[in-house]
């Protein structure tokens, strides 16, 4: 049998990784591609399960919920969509990035999404119901409209969504129901549609796909849609399907265009309604895959379409697949979960097409497309005609299509043939053939460039290589680099050719390059070799690439050997460079190098070294002999950084002037306290004057380290002002420290820095005042501006005026109130003043301040002393310049109340004073003059209190109302207010009826009703509303008379109601209604006209039916009625339903339809509510009117009238009521009911209880539901209607989840004939599913044994086999359980079941089973089965486990239980494994069968068993052939003298001699030589020197031979050996000639290495002395920013100084 040309395997078992069932299906798992697998689970936990294909066990679980989920097709990204919770139908689309946990875009929808597919890695395409969206994954981008469906997908199941590679073709592919004619055969729709044309064609079609194919001749790939149709014929009904292959954008008049065609899809006849689900191209092998539902897999051709194979893969629906890019195949997942992967068998499908299919050029075509193998015995003849018979064109195109003619041999073939007249060279042709198929091979690149680059045309090279057509290769590189170095060096790195690509870019000194090349091929060159070379040419880029190698982890090279490299070429700078480099990292190993650096530079270029200190990336060095070095180069500042002892700090430190200040403060940073103090003292000690601005600076600098009083007793021990002055002036501006403050005071006064001693005591505020001041006073300074500054901040100004009266410094005292601060002049006035200053320098000093004098504090000042009249004219000057000032106005009127001068007239005519003072200031002299500037100002608190305490009560009433404010009301009502009656009394007889202002009555009523006082405001009202008055007719006063009387009074509520007709009715009765007063109120709403509301009142308040009815009747409203009714409802009882029913059909009201029919079905007055019924739904229509109506007919009985009813238009639900009437078993209204709504499966139930069955089936049948057709059946089964129950089963079985308990039922029963006879009927439906079949099995087993075999082997693909061999187990069924293992790939237990019960063993069958075992254990039981019950087939058996068991376990076997004769054919057949144990045994029968010639060839062709035992067996063995299989085995195991007397003994000469040659051993061969003599064998003297020439010595031979007589025999040995000896002579001769040669060229290059030799150990002694410095600032080298800190000032672009003249 052929081997198929397809492989199909069970890639992933998704149930297996805890994957629900019922989750697998086309809804929740999607399949974007061959990476990933997505699972949406629902339920109780919303979950989306990840199954990545590579690893799928362990798959990645996340707790989502969301509607749909796609993985993106190669990325960890996953697209989701779910509808709103708005319910709006419209869905929210995301994408997120699993890896980084983030949200990458969303977009909502503005319809529903019926199917979405990933188009690439970047693309989505989104299909709704009218359109078709693509959204990029990249950007804010949001979902754009690409084109509009066609009507013909109207309806469709969109299943598939395609776009072609370059995105300008797309399908959509959808599903819909079939044609009456063929229901079961689904239909399929396609849109194409053209993205350049942007028009739509309709297709039918179940599956469609886009793929490329590459036409011979054409420069681009023709862009290829294949499509598959399955349609009904409407003439005959008959099924066609087809597969059609289309090329898309074919350009008019290609004559070389893609030739469409298109294929028959044979469906066997079981498979008629099957239909494709999914098309694929595997562009690796350019065939088509289709597969179906019912998982047929067809492939195809792609290009003629032609069948290459079809076969059933999966035995369950098939839902989903998608292309293996990896392998060329295609994955499939069916519904039972499993990942099928379905692969071309390479070394098979030419085989297969070529002889199977009988289709050579098929056979061809795929093979030269995809480069398989098979098809070498096809090609190479036809090659060789066509190449014969001189059609070199043909011969071309025909090695150009396929790989194994393409070769070196081929090429030459074409080179060699003689070129045709009007023809091109056959090696062109082969060239042009191979290119037009695509891109050469490596040996075709190399011979096409070397021709091409022979005729001087390497620009179509660079067109090649542009297209990619030439393959890269090293060797291709070598050809191109003549003639572009850029082309080979690209050739080189795209062939992984690393040690040419390093040579060509170290070539060019492009070491940036190479270095990450190396390093991303992970390749190391020989970086020594080209580190060299560039010494000597181009000393920059060897840095360059030592930098590099240094960089790389670990380092090629040897740094430090490398840097002694430069220094041996006196290479300073460089090496200098180098190392830096290497010592970036600052390691504690590097130390010798770190010193070593620094020494060099230090000697040699003092300004390098600094920079390199300067850089502090150095740590380990040697830093006393690096610190010695910088003090003797003149380095003092490098060198305090690096002394440790005390001394020799306080000596370099002296020498400020050559270091720079900036470096000697920060090298203070760097010392203890103790011992910075110590070299501060030296500073100064050495020389105070030139130190002591850097000695400021490191005081300043390091204030918090040494300490401010520490500092500060440096200076003053010196006696330092000057020192003092300037630390502490910058320590000030951030020190808090009062002592520090006070020191610089002090130290500025001593000075003579007067302008920053005002500075300080102005701006300062952290000194001592009081210390400040006395020092100040003491010193007497010629300005007194700092003792006015501290005096003014610190209030001291009694003590400042007296110390510059007393000191005659008046005119600092007219100073400082004129321009520092007047508002301190009163004080200063009042201290004048008792000092007994004169009184006129007080009053011009006063007038000279004038509008900046502060009144009011001066007028304090002065009237404390008595002197009040001396502010007159000063007073008068300022309301003269029109001030304004309340306090100048303020004095002015108490001047005026005290004099009695017509105060009043001020106190109402001046705006300026301050009413509450001057108010303040009269009440003492006259309350009325306080009430008066009180009242102007508005001070109700000062007001009431001064009427309160001189008993002003008229006065307080009068106010309070016309002021009109309710917090003043609040205050003077208070019950804490003594005299609130008093207040009352006058607001009540005179206040309030002297106004005319409404607003003064309202905010007075207001008042009294916030305080709540109703006595009061009754009593306040009457006398304004009932009393003729202005506002006797006010409704506001009115209502409020009323509702202060229902709060106060209830018996006045009566008499006001009937006296008043202006309030307001319906607030003021709901208020008494409020309050309980319900006649009040009834009797208010009746004076309105209020029905309603009288009605309110008699029903819910009064509760007093009987009037209201009377009510009613007399007003005989609606509104009224509809509120009687109402209440009768809400009264209850039968008699008040019925009454309630007739008011609301008076009052013509549905609004109460729910209440009347809750009370109705309350009291069961079905009867009476019919005409309300009938009533309301002439008003309103509404389902639930007319579903009670119907209700009540049933209720009553009324069948004719509810069948009238129903055969009227009606809104009723009548499913609802159909429900309501079989759950109280009215089962004749139910049946009428249920037959008008066509509800089948409820009229079966309702015919069950009625016991009418033959009807339940027929409304079963139309019902079609499971639920249905389980109830009729199991209720038929119960009255034993089987011919029924049958009918019903059959409908019941197809459905896989109700099988199970149908069976059930029927075994509970004992009915298992009829259940079985269900099953058989069962299995012939077209819908018949594994289940019927497996439980027929079952039944069998159990009820009828002798079916079941048969059973199984008609239906062992239909049934569920595990179940069924737990079964078979339990029947001891062991025929058919072996069956079922083997069915079901459980090879391991059948074979166990065949052995453990021979009854089902069977020779042919149990081979087969071991051939696929699995448990290599199995393996040697069978083989004891074997031997002890079937020896004779055992041999058989061997031969089909013979690459499946291990040899030697089973020599062993056989050996202990004595059985290896019996398996010898086994053992020759497995020897050529060359096994120990196998050729062992094989030896041992070959000794017990005298074998002599088969045990050499074991020994000779097979070496591994234990060869020394076996010697020593044949070597005691009788015959001669086996003691020569001895020796033999001797000298394969060197053992040489064991073999040569072996040889001896058996008088085997020339096996002795041959042996002594082959050992090599001079000794074995003398003894050999000695032997002969001694046994005067003279032929075999002669014949042994010539077979061990190259063992024996000349002179020995000669001695032997003239010593025994024999030298005739020994003349042919010594020609030979003359001849060999004379020969050597004259290669000697010529060897030292070449020597003597060699040793003249090393002398000459010695000589050119000698004037090459290295200075630079000459000029680099143990200590060089510095070099001399150079005038100016010795800092001055390091002018710049450069490597090392500095270039400005250095000699060289490299920022060295130039080389002394030694160099």
């Amino acid at each position: 049998m052929a081997t198929p040309p397809v492989n199909v395997s069970e890639a992933i078992q998704l149930t297996s990784l805890g994957i629900n069932p019922s989750m697998i299906s086309f809804t929740n798992v999607t399949m974007e591609s061959e990476k990933f697998i997505c699972v949406r689970e629902t339920g109780t936990a919303n979950a989306v399960v990840i199954v990545d294909v590579a690893s799928p066990s362990q798959p990645l679980k996340r707790p989502i919920t969301a509607d749909s989920a796609l993985m993106n097709p190669e990325k960890r990204i996953i697209a989701l969509k779910a509808t709103t919770a708005e319910g709006d139908g419209k869905d929210h689309l995301q994408i997120f990035n699993i890896e980084q946990k983030a949200k990458m875009k969303s977009h909502q929808m503005d319809e529903p999404v019926v199917f979405w597919k990933w188009l690439d890695a970047t693309m989505l395409g989104v299909v709704t119901n009218t359109s078709v969206y693509h959204w990029s994954m990249s950007g804010d981008s949001t979902p754009e409209k690409v084109f509009d469906r066609t009507a013909n997908l109207a309806g469709s199941q969109i299943i598939s969504y395609k776009a072609s590679q370059d995105m300008q073709w797309f399908a959509l592919i959808g599903i819909a129901p079939g044609d009456a004619s063929r229901p079961a055969l689904v239909k399929g729709n396609m849109q194409l549609y053209s993205a350049a044309q942007q028009r739509s064609q309709a297709l039918e079609a179940h599956g469609a796909t886009f793929g490329t194919f590459h036409v011979p001749g054409n420069a681009k790939e023709s862009q290829i849609v294949a499509f598959a149709q399955k349609t009904v014929n409407p003439g005959d009904g008959s099924v066609q399907a087809k597969m059609h292959i289309i090329e898309l954008g074919m350009q008019p008049g290609n004559t070389n265009a893609f030739q469409k065609c298109q294929t028959e899809l044979f469906f066997p006849p079981e498979f008629a309604d099957d239909f494709p689900v999914s098309m694929q191209i595997s562009k690796k092998y350019g065939l088509i895959y289709a597969v179906t539902k019912a998982g047929l897999l067809f492939v195809n051709d792609i290009e003629t379409g032609a069948a290459v194979y079809r076969n059933k893969i999966s035995n369950d629906p098939v839902f989903i697949a998608c292309i293996s890019e990896k392998t060329g195949g295609i994955y499939c997942v069916n519904r039972r979960g499993q990942v099928i992967l379905a692969t071309i068998n390479e070394s098979a499908v030419v085989p297969f097409v070529s002889q199977q299919l009988n289709n050579m050029e098929l056979a061809l075509s795929i093979a030269g497309r995809a480069s398989l193998p098979g098809a070498e015995a096809l090609i190479t003849p036809r090659f060789d005609a066509l190449f014969n018979s001189g059609d070199f064109k043909g011969a071309a195109e025909l090695a150009a299509k396929y790989g194994s003619l393409r070769t070196m041999n081929t090429i030459q073939k074409f080179q060699q043939a003689p070129q045709q007249p009007g023809s091109s060279p056959p090696a062109l042709q082969y060239f042009g053939a191979c290119l037009q198929m695509g891109k050469l091979n490596k040996i075709e690149s190399v011979e096409l460039t070397k021709l091409v680059l022979r005729q001087n045309k390497k620009q179509l090279i660079d067109q090649w290589f542009a297209e990619d057509k030439l393959e890269a290769s090293e060797e291709l590189g070598d050809v191109i680099s003549p003639v572009d170095s850029d082309m080979a060096l690209k050739l080189y790195s795209k062939a992984q050719s690393n040690p040419k690509v390093c040579a060509e870019l170290a070539k060019r000194g492009d070491f940036e390059t190479l270095t990450a090349y190396c390093e991303r091929v992970n390749y190391t060159p020989n970086y020594m070799h080209m580190l060299q070379s560039l010494m000597m040419s181009d000393p920059p880029s060897a840095v360059s690439l030592a930098q590099r190698c240094s960089k790389m982890t670990p380092p090629p090279l040897d740094m430090q050997g490398v840097a002694d490299l430069f220094l041996q070429r006196n290479m300073i700078r460089e090496a200098t460079s180098l190392l830096l480099d290497i010592l970036k990292d600052d390691n504690e190993e590097q130390a010798a190098l770190q010193t070593k650096v620094l020494e060099i530079n230090l000697v040699t270029y003092p300004n390098v070294a600094d920079a390199i200190l300067a850089q502090g990336k150095l740590s380990h060095y040697d830093r006393p002999r690096i610190a010695q070095l910088c003090e003797k180069a003149g380095l003092y500042g490098r060198a305090l950084q690096h002394y440790t002892e005390l001394s020799d700090l306080k000596r370099c430190v002296s020498a400020t002037h050559a270091i720079e200040p900036n470096a000697l403060v920060e090298f203070f940073g760097t010392l203890s306290k103790e011992w910075a103090l110590e070299c501060l003292k030296e500073l100064l000690n050495a020389n105070l004057k030139q130190n002591l601005q850097v000695a400021v600076t490191i005081a300043k600098e390091y204030t918090e380290q040494l300490g401010v009083q520490e500092i500060m007793s440096l200076f003053q021990e010196r006696d330092s002002n000057e020192g003092l002055f300037f630390y502490l002036g910058a320590l000030l501006p951030t020190s808090e420290n009062k002592e520090v403050h006070f020191r610089y005071i002090e130290a500025a006064s001593k000075v003579q820095q007067i302008k920053e001693v005002e500075r300080v005591t102005r701006e300062s505020n952290f000194y001592d005042p009081e210390r400040v001041k006395l020092f100040l006073m003491e010193a007497k300074l010629p300005d007194a501006r700092p003792l006015i500054n501290v005096c003014d901040r610190f209030e001291f100004i009694s003590d400042l005026t007296t110390f510059l009266y007393n000191s005659n410094m008046l005119r600092y005292i007219e100073g400082y109130v004129q321009k520092v601060n007047p508002k301190n002049a009163p004080k200063v006035v009042g201290t004048l003043i008792d000092l007994e200053c004169s009184e006129e320098f007080i009053k011009n000093l006063i007038l000279s301040v004038r509008s900046l004098l502060p009144v009011g504090p001066l007028v304090e000042e002065v009237e404390k002393r008595n002197r009040l009249k001396m502010l007159s004219e000063f007073l008068e000057h300022l309301v003269n310049e029109g001030s304004q000032d309340p306090e100048v106005h303020n004095a002015l009127g108490k001047m005026l109340v005290d004099s009695n001068n017509n105060p009043e007239h001020f106190l109402m005519t001046n705006k300026f004073y301050q009413h509450a003072v001057v108010g303040k200031y009269c009440e003492r002299r006259d309350p009325n003059l306080a009430c008066v500037a009180y009242r102007l100002g508005n001070c109700d608190d000062e007001l009431v209190k001064c009427t309160n305490v001189n008993s002003m009560f008229k006065v307080q009433a009068r106010y309070v109302v016309s002021r009109m404010e309710p917090e003043l009301w609040e205050k003077v009502l208070t019950d804490e207010n003594q005299y609130r009656r008093q207040l009352i009394d006058q607001v009540v007889s005179t206040a309030l009826p002297e106004s005319k202002n409404p607003e003064e009555v309202s905010v007075t009523v207001k008042a009294f009703m916030t305080a709540e006082m109703p006595e009061e405001l009754i009593e306040l009202l009457e006398k304004i509303v009932l009393q003729t008055s202005a506002f006797s007719n006010n409704p506001n006063l009115q209502n409020l008379l009323i509702l202060t009387a229902i709060k106060a009074d209830k018996t006045r509520v009566m008499e006001y109601v009937n006296r008043l007709d202006d309030f307001n009715g319906p607030e003021v009765g709901e208020i008494a209604a409020g309050n309980e007063l319900y006649e009040e109120a009834l009797a208010i709403y009746k004076k309105f006209n209020l029905h309603v509301d009288a009605m309110n009142i008699l029903i819910e308040s009064i509760e007093d039916i009987e009037r209201a009815m009377e009510y009613a009747e007399r007003v005989d409203t609606p509104e009224v009625w509809c509120q009687l009714g109402k209440a009768q409802l809400l009264q209850g009882g039968k008699e008040g339903v019925k009454a309630a029913i007739i008011s609301l059909i008076k009052a013509k009201n549905i609004t109460t339809f729910d209440d009347v029919v809750e009370a109705a079905r309350k009291f069961d007055e079905y009867e009476a509510m019919v005409p309300y019924l009938l009533m309301v739904r002439k008003s309103l229509k509404d389902p639930k009117v007319d579903t009670e109506i119907v209700y009540a007919y049933a209720r009553t009985d009324e069948l004719s009238a509810l069948e009238d009813f129903l055969s009227k238009p009606n809104a009723a639900n009548l499913q609802t009521v159909g429900d309501r009437c079989f759950e109280e078993n009215l089962l004749e209204a139910a049946k009428v009911l249920y037959t008008s709504l066509s509800n089948w499966g409820a009229l079966a139930s309702t015919l069950v209880r009625l016991r009418q069955f033959q009807a339940a089936v027929e409304a079963a049948r139309k019902a079609n539901t499971p639920k249905t057709w389980k109830e009729v059946c199991f209720a038929c089964v119960e009255e034993e209607e089987f011919r029924l129950a049958q009918l019903c089963g059959l409908n019941i079985i197809l459905q896989a989840d109700e099988l199970e308990a149908l069976s059930d039922f029927y075994q509970q029963r004992g009915n298992f004939e009829e259940l079985i006879q269900l099953m058989e009927a069962g299995i012939g439906l077209d819908r018949a599913h594994m289940g019927i079949f497996t439980e027929l099995g079952i039944l069998y087993a159990y009820h009828k044994r002798d079916k079941l075999h048969e059973h199984l082997k008609l239906f062992s693909q239909r049934i569920n086999i595990p179940k069924l061999i737990r079964v078979c187990e339990d029947v001891h069924a062991w025929d058919e359980l072996c069956f079922l293992f083997v069915q079901y790939d459980e090879y391991d237990n059948a074979a166990e079941v065949m052995m453990k019960h021979p009854d089902a063993w069977e020779h042919i069958r149990f081979k087969d089973v071991c051939a696929k075992l699995s448990n290599v254990d199995v393996y040697y039981k069978a083989i004891k089965f074997y031997l002890s019950d079937h020896p004779k087939e055992l041999n058989d058996l061997l031969v089909v486990l013979q690459s499946r068991v291990d040899h030697a376990r089973v020599v062993a076997l056989m050996r202990k239980l004595e059985a290896l004769a019996l398996v010898k054919p086994y053992l020759v057949a497995v020897q050529p494994a060359n096994l120990a144990a196998v050729n062992d045994a094989i030896n041992e029968l070959a000794i017990e069968e005298e074998d002599f010639e088969t045990l050499r060839t074991s020994i000779d062709t097979y070496d591994n068993c234990d060869q020394i035992s076996l010697a020593v067996s044949c070597e005691k063995h009788e015959l001669i052939e086996f003691r020569r299989i001895a020796s033999h085995i001797y000298q394969r195991n060197k053992r040489w003298r064991q073999s040569v007397a072996l040889s001896k003994r058996d008088n085997l000469f020339k096996d002795a001699m041959e042996c002594a040659a082959k050992s090599g051993e001079r000794d074995i061969a003398e003894e050999l030589l000695e032997f002969f003599i001694e046994e005067g064998k003279k032929e075999c003297f002669a014949a042994c020197i010539c077979t061990c020439y190259d063992l024996l010595k000349p002179d020995y031979v000669l001695e032997k031979a003239w010593m025994n007589g024999l030298s005739e025999y020994v003349m042919p040995y010594m020609i030979q050996v003359v001849r060999e000896y004379s020969t050597k002579v004259d290669e000697l001769v010529q060897d030292k000639i070449d020597k003597q040669n060699e040793s003249k060229q090393e002398e000459l290059n010695k000589e050119k290495e000698q004037m090459q030799q290295n200075l630079y150990a000459q000029l680099m002694p143990a200590a060089l002395p510095a070099p001399p410095m150079g005038g100016g600032d010795q800092y001055g080298g390091m002018g710049g920013a450069d490597q090392y800190g500095g270039g400005g000032g250095m000699g060289d672009q490299n920022g060295y100084a130039p080389q002394p003249q030694y160099y």
